[in-house]
């Protein structure tokens, strides 16, 4: 039990480091993507035709290719045209311009939800447009997604681990380095451990968040 427990304190400092690139990507992606995942919503919703379809078309690319060839596409498929990203930075790249087509998916079924008559109602009222967004509009919204975000957010967590292959030093990658130097599968054990612990905190910080806007009935 010693040597096991020295053993895990010897590959703990990597993982972390792993764990850290992990959080990074998870991070960025969700502030990056969550917005654009707005502004595609919004023009998928739009009357001008030629932006809508241009919308679709991307949401319709993101969506029906996998990330993992989105992810070698962009950094090693851009390069051969003259466009060369960072690992780090084609990783976010890729990432972002996907999840933000699944975000904005699940924020246009929201949109669309909001009856009319709501909008009308805020007229009646006399509040202005922004102010029928705040306090009518985006507090509805917010709680009819926030189980269908909550899922992508943990995709999100498990999907991290896709830059292994272009060679970014995330969490799988130090686990399966230890791994195949130690002949063990105590990383491999590890790394299932702290995704486990990720997605626990993303589901518990989902449920709080749920609990707040349980007042829109």
């Amino acid at each position: 039990m010693g040597v096991l427990m020295e053993y895990v304190m010897q590959i703990m400092p990597a993982l972390l480091s792993g764990s850290l690139m992990t959080l990074k990507i998870f991070f960025w992606t969700l502030i990056l993507a969550s917005p654009l995942g707005v502004l595609v919503a919004l023009g998928e919703m739009s009357k001008f035709k030629p932006l809508k379809w241009l919308v679709e078309f991307y949401v319709w690319i993101m969506r029906g290719t996998p990330l993992l060839l989105q992810l070698i596409f962009v950094f090693y498929g851009l390069p051969i045209v003259g466009i060369v990203f960072p690992r780090y930075y084609a990783a976010l790249f890729a990432f972002v311009l996907n999840y933000a087509a699944y975000f904005a998916e699940i924020f246009r079924g929201g949109l669309q939800s909001i009856s009319e008559g709501q909008f009308e109602a805020a007229q009646v009222l006399q509040l202005s447009r922004v102010q029928t967004m705040i306090h009518v509009v985006i507090p509805q919204v917010v709680k009819i997604v926030l189980p269908s975000i909550g899922n992508e957010v943990i995709n999100l967590v498990k999907d991290s681990s896709l830059v292994y292959v272009i060679g970014l030093g995330d969490l799988l990658r130090a686990g399966n380095v230890a791994m195949a130097r130690d002949v063990t599968l105590v990383p491999l054990i590890l790394v299932g451990a702290i995704y486990l612990l990720l997605i626990s905190i993303c589901v518990f910080a989902q449920k709080k968040i749920e609990k707040h806007f349980s007042y829109y009935k």
